[in-house]
Parts: C-alpha cells; sequence; structure tokens
C-alpha cells in the first residue's frame, strides 16, 4: 500500500511541484494539500496521511508551530520538514522525523519519504 502524503505550502507553485515529483517518481498518493498551518491541522483531522510535507515559513503559524500541533492530535504522522533555510538538526528538536532542503533533488525528496515511512513499518 503506498503511503499517504499531505503537503503544505503557502505557495501553489511548490505545492503543485511536489505532487507532480512524488505521484511521477513513486507509487505514493497525495491526499491533499494545505496553505498554512490551521488548514494543515484540518487536513491531517480529516484526511489522516501517513506522512506531511511542512514548509517552515508560512504566514500565520509557521511550520514549528503546525509541527507541534499535529504531535498533539495526530502523534503518528510522520513530519518532514521543506523548506530554503538549512537548519536539520533543529528540525529533528522540533519534532520532525526529517529535513529536505528545497534545493535538494527531486530523488532525495522521494527518498526522504519512503525512508520516513520505511522506518514507521518497522516500528509497528
Amino acid at each position: 500500500m503506498p503511503g499517504r502524503v499531505l503537503i503544505v505550502d503557502d505557495h501553489e507553485v511548490v505545492r503543485l511541484g511536489i505532487r507532480m515529483v512524488l505521484t511521477s517518481d513513486s507509487p505514493l498518493e497525495v491526499c491533499g494539500e494545505a496553505r498554512d498551518g490551521l488548514d494543515a491541522l484540518r487536513k491531517v483531522l480529516e484526511l489522516h496521511p501517513d506522512v506531511v510535507i511542512l514548509d517552515l515559513t508560512m504566514p500565520g503559524m509557521n511550520g514549528f508551530e503546525t509541527a507541534a500541533q499535529m504531535r498533539l492530535i495526530a502523534p503518528s504522522v510522520k513530519i518532514i520538514f521543506y523548506s530554503i533555510h538549512e537548519i536539520p538538526a533543529t528540525a529533528r528538536i522540533s519534532g520532525g522525523d526529517a529535513f529536505v532542503s528545497k534545493s535538494s533533488s527531486r530523488q532525495e525528496l522521494t527518498a526522504t519519504v519512503d525512508r520516513v515511512l520505511r522506518a514507521d513499518q518497522f516500528t509497528h
């Protein structure tokens, strides 16, 4: 069964690009998109994704705040921070399962999603 992915970014073009990469390179299912933190929290409750690809810099609630709230409402969801900022150590401390830079290759993004999903399979 492919993993279900929720894409959270305030830029529509970025969301579309991530969707295209994930659905063309792997059997992942993009179950939804959100444009900000509040929308993401609603979608997590509604769609029950396995993985959330979460931008750090969004208006209103930033990615770190969103991740903290996500952990409260859906503790099993995997969170991959996706940002132009190079801060992987901070991402781990803030409740993320992985970090991918927006400057990374499409293969690195899909490999990270696959790795996070496989790690989830081994912990259950």
